[in-house]
């Protein structure tokens, strides 16, 4: 495969996958909501007048690390292999983008279903940790090709 000298052998933007839409969390917040809102009148007329406070605080703390959630899947990681380097970019809302650079002739790929490491010179680096298992192998396989073809 014929590449211009400058043309990455790979460029990936990795995101945290959510499986829950914008539009399926309003609908579970709704439902809980008027789940807690039926059953806190209930409590609340036999006599048990601080069950709805309870409640409501339920479903403030799941909207909570909901919103956390969603914020935390705005998160990326950027990794770029040239002839020259491969270049690692971190970066998150509200967040300094982070970056860091190897030298891809010595670079060595480890891979199991709970990490992809990237080993040179003693120095070890986790790359993709938000991905799934199956996510994890395959960008590691994928990495591990786009190396073979710089290696003469």
């Amino acid at each position: 495969m014929d590449r211009a000298p400058d043309s990455p052998a790979l460029d990936v933007t990795l995101r945290p996958y959510r499986s829950l839409s914008p539009t399926g969390f309003l609908i579970l917040m709704g439902v809980l909501a008027s789940a807690s809102c039926a059953t806190g009148v209930a409590f609340f007329l036999i006599g048990a007048w601080p069950v709805p406070g309870f409640l409501g605080l339920d479903v403030a703390l799941v909207y909570i690390a909901f919103r956390a959630n969603y914020r935390r899947a705005r998160a990326w990681e950027r990794v770029r292999l040239t002839p020259d380097a491969l270049t690692v970019e971190r970066g998150a809302p509200g967040r300094e983008t982070k970056s860091w650079s190897f030298q891809p002739y010595w670079l060595r790929v480890e891979a199991d279903d709970k990490h992809v490491t990237i080993a040179s010179h003693g120095r070890r680096f986790e790359l993709g940790a938000f991905l799934s298992d199956v996510e994890r192998l395959a960008f590691a396989e994928r990495l591990r090709g786009a190396l073979a073809l710089l290696k003469p």
